[in-house]
């Protein structure tokens, strides 16, 4: 078992998180009392979310979506010029 502080457990959250995942028991207290229980849920790894990618396949663009329309361009020009 692992008892930590606040300040402890901020400044070492990782290897308590390393613990927790091993299976020891890990507890922080608040101002020496007041303990309070942590628990490590675990995610099923089919239920986890990528981040990058998600959308693939998904978004499609036109051929033409990144070439300039004349009327906006020209519109910039006006406003740039002045």
């Amino acid at each position: 078992m692992t008892v930590a502080n606040v300040h402890q457990a901020k400044t070492n959250l990782s290897k308590l998180l390393d613990a927790a995942e091993r299976g020891e028991e890990v507890i922080i207290t608040r101002r020496g009392g007041g303990v309070t229980e942590f628990r490590l849920v675990p995610v099923a790894p089919s239920a986890r979310r990528a981040l990058f990618g998600r959308l693939a396949g998904q978004v499609v663009f036109s051929p033409d979506y990144d070439t300039a329309d004349a009327e906006i361009t020209a519109a910039f020009d006006r406003h740039l010029d002045g």
